[in-house]
């Protein structure tokens, strides 16, 4: 089941609803006895599971044959097909609400999947163009050599453009216009939907694809303009026809600038047009190729999702009318399968007709004729979950625990709380912190996604992953482990070479521990080879950086949602500066009491805390640049406010002892703190409704119990305050301040995640909303005649 479409599948609970009350209302009338009440119960249980069958010898053979339902179609204006039951009088009342519902939700089914297939018609009819300007753009630039290169071995090089007539042209659907698909106007394809199904299907791809590669062998002088009167087709060959009618088809065709580059953006800000001229290099003809490749996996998926959608549809209704037939004892199955089969949805042969055409299209043209590769990208495997991941998860964990206790046996029995804890802990423990805040930061993304799943939010398609290669909760719970056991073995390390008596000589070897464990999370983090999930690795290096370089790349929601996580590590970035000031300035020995006097250090600490907040406030204005939105400029000015109270807090921090820093920081952060708290409950969250159905929350949860939304909500502004907390600068003596600064931070990192479920809780029902369960991929080449028509 398509998540974002759970509103437009049968309602298959309410329907199942009805008949249990139809079946308990028939039982009750007979004589309630002990052992026929136990029998009630075993039959709902029966009926609705679909084992329960009526004795023969309560009804007539006779009596049942006359006791059927008509289905009767009707026709209502020039909407489409609607359909009515009309019952038997004898019906009671739960009768004629079943044959109600089961009317609305078979119109509902049908309107939807009728408005569906007819939008993927008209896509599929925009890459039949899209194609057509690719193999003349592939002529075009074999025919050119401006580079000194030849794309003869291109697996489309060799081509032959062949131009249906226009009667022809309106009769066949996707990609008939385009010979390297067919060698012929009757496409073998055309042929296959008509004539061959499942396995068959992939033998009539396979003949298709040798048909064109013979004909690629054809001796150029072979291929001239030949016109088949026979069909009505026009081949064009390599001759001076063919030049001229490629001249035709890139006339007035431009490259769509999506604006997803740093250097594209720059030129869609300079230059007046979005789009630009067709260059016929080699290089342009690769970016292409390769954009209209991902047009055709996306579309793939559409039509198979779509597919699906009616399998599943027609499975229900089939259920329920096959149940409701064992209920009343009446023949209404056969007659409403017949229904059933010439409904739009039940009849229709558009998908299968579409789908068979993209995956030889695909195949010809992206795959060169390779099958195999290229149904592996069409239709990659699902990820399997491996025992392999939940034995090492819980081998990870007691490991760490065991060291975890470990460490804190060594601190207790050598006193270094007491003796060196003022010295110690301010130097060595912000080394290892950071790696402390990511752990727990995994840790708290793995338990998102377990709730994630549990509810049905489709995580991977909102942060836009590649199917098959989605981290679950396990492996994320396996990746914070693995990251506890190292961190954890060079702190016990390091305070056992320190503290060691027998080990004063290995001093400095101690203050490569820290040094070491970050090399070793670079190198896993950057490793090239297919290990420790690369593809997950990549994705999030690329969200990462295009972080960095906001506002030049495209904002997409997996970049400003992991830009809102990065505000909440604001000490771990922080810490790492600590590395900066050790290693690079040469400080070992008294290490933050000399980094404080260094201005190199200062200036980081400045600059380190402010740039998470900088990259999200210049993500707001790329969108209200592109969107136009005015949220946008307000969540901008949400981030804005948020730098001015970092500045003015940190300020305070390093210049002790001055009031006026200290009630400017306590004011701006009492400011960003209420703004920051509203924009997360209602804008983030979509709650506070006052209108809603439900409450001062919002029409639609995911989550049964509405308490949880209310603590949520509390939570959320309790450790917002506490983020005060660093401002005030209470005197606790229990606690160091490294200690309460630790602590303070890690409860953001637990707020960061209590906010990342509900807030992608609210973008997937908006994306159920909109039935949006599509990713929006941008097509390469745009057309002059289509701002012609945008302008009429």
């Amino acid at each position: 089941m398509v998540p974002e479409w759970t509103e437009a599948y049968v309602d298959y609970n309410g329907l199942k609803s009805i008949l249990e009350e139809m079946l308990e209302y028939k039982l009750s009338k007979q004589q309630e006895t002990p052992l026929r009440s136990f029998q009630k119960k075993l039959s709902v249980h029966r009926a609705i599971s679909g084992i329960y069958r009526h004795p023969s010898n309560r009804v007539n053979k006779k009596d049942v044959e006359n006791q059927r339902t008509d289905f009767n179609r009707l026709q209502k204006d020039d909407s489409g097909k609607f359909y009515k039951t009309k019952s038997l009088e004898q019906s009671g009342e739960i009768e004629v609400e079943f044959a109600r519902k089961l009317d609305d939700e078979l119109n509902k089914v049908n309107t939807f999947y009728k408005e569906k297939v007819e939008a993927m018609v008209d896509e599929a009819n925009d890459l039949n163009k899209q194609m057509e300007t690719l193999i003349a753009l592939r002529i075009k630039v074999q025919n050119s050599g401006e580079n000194g290169a030849s794309l003869a071995d291109h697996p489309s090089a060799n081509i032959s453009i062949r131009r249906p007539s226009s009667e022809i042209t309106q009769r066949m659907g996707l990609m008939d216009t385009i010979s390297e698909v067919e060698m012929s106007c009757r496409s073998p394809l055309k042929e296959s939907c008509n004539s061959y199904s499942g396995s068959e299907n992939m033998d009539v791809i396979m003949k298709m694809v040798g048909q064109d590669e013979e004909s690629n062998t054809v001796p150029e002088s072979n291929r001239v303009e030949n016109v088949q009167q026979s069909n009505g087709c026009k081949e064009v060959g390599s001759s001076s026809g063919n030049q001229q009618d490629t001249l035709e088809i890139l006339d007035g065709v431009k490259i769509h600038n999506t604006l997803e580059s740093p250097l594209s953006t720059i030129k869609g800000v300079l230059m007046d047009s979005k789009h630009e001229e067709l260059s016929f290099s080699k290089d342009e003809l690769k970016k292409v190729e390769e954009r209209l490749r991902q047009v055709f996996i996306e579309f793939y998926q559409k039509l198979r999702l779509l597919k699906h959608y009616s399998f599943t549809n027609l499975s229900t209704l089939s259920k329920i009318i096959k149940t409701y037939e064992k209920i009343t004892t009446r023949r209404a199955a056969r007659s409403y399968m017949k229904i059933l089969d010439n409904s739009y949805i039940g009849s229709c042969d558009e998908l299968n007709n579409l789908l068979e055409r993209v995956e030889a299209t695909f195949i010809k043209h992206f795959s060169n004729s390779n099958i195999r590769k290229g149904m592996k990208s069409l239709r990659p495997k699902h990820k399997k979950e491996k025992h392999s991941v939940t034995f090492f998860s819980g081998f990870f964990s007691g490991f760490s625990i065991a060291l975890l206790v470990a460490v804190v046996l060594i601190i207790l029995t050598r006193n270094i709380t007491v003796q060196e804890g003022s010295s110690y802990m301010v130097n060595i423990f912000p080394l290892y912190s950071v790696f402390a805040y990511f752990m727990l930061h995994m840790l708290t993304y793995a338990a998102d996604i377990y709730f994630w799943r549990c509810y049905r939010i489709n995580y991977p398609f909102i942060f836009g992953l590649k199917q098959g290669t989605e981290l679950g909760y396990r492996e994320v719970f396996l990746l914070s482990t693995g990251l506890a056991v190292i961190t954890l073995a060079c702190f016990l390390g390091n305070l056992h070479l320190d503290l060691g008596s027998k080990t004063q000589s290995y001093t400095k070897l101690t203050e490569i521990f820290p040094l070491g464990l970050v090399a070793i999370v670079l190198v896993i983090l950057f490793c090239p080879f297919d290990i420790i999930y690369r593809s997950s690795r990549f994705y999030f290096i690329r969200s990462l950086f295009h972080c960095l370089c906001a506002p030049f790349y495209k904002i997409t929601l997996q970049d400003f949602f992991l830009a809102d996580h990065l505000t909440s590590q604001v000490r771990a970035i922080r810490s790492l500066g600590l590395y900066i000031c050790y290693y690079g300035l040469g400080e070992f020995s008294r290490r933050q009491n000399r980094c404080q006097g260094h201005v190199v250090y200062n200036v980081l600490y400045y600059t380190v805390a402010v740039i998470p907040f900088w990259l999200r406030f210049l993500q707001c204005l790329r969108r209200l640049f592109e969107e136009k939105d005015a949220i946008h400029g307000y969540n901008g000015l949400k981030y804005f406010l948020t730098i001015v109270a970092v500045i003015i807090r940190t300020a305070s921090e390093l210049k002790k002892g001055i009031i006026a820093w200290k009630v400017l920081a306590l004011v701006s952060s009492a400011v960003a703190t209420i703004m920051n708290t509203y924009w997360d409950i209602v804008v983030d969250w979509g709650l506070l409704r006052r209108h809603s159905k439900n409450k001062y929350l919002r029409d639609k949860l995911l989550v049964p119990h509405k308490s949880i939304y209310f603590a949520a909500m509390a939570l959320n502004i309790v450790l917002r305050i506490i983020w005060m907390q660093l401002v005030l600068e209470f005197n606790l003596h229990a606690l160091q301040k490294v200690t309460i600064t630790t602590v303070i931070s890690c409860l953001e990192i637990i707020r960061r995640g209590i906010w990342s479920f509900f807030r992608l809780e609210n973008e997937h029902l908006n994306n159920v909303g909109k039935y949006r369960a599509f990713k929006s991929v941008p097509l390469p080449f745009h057309y002059d005649d289509e701002d012609s028509n945008k302008v009429d």
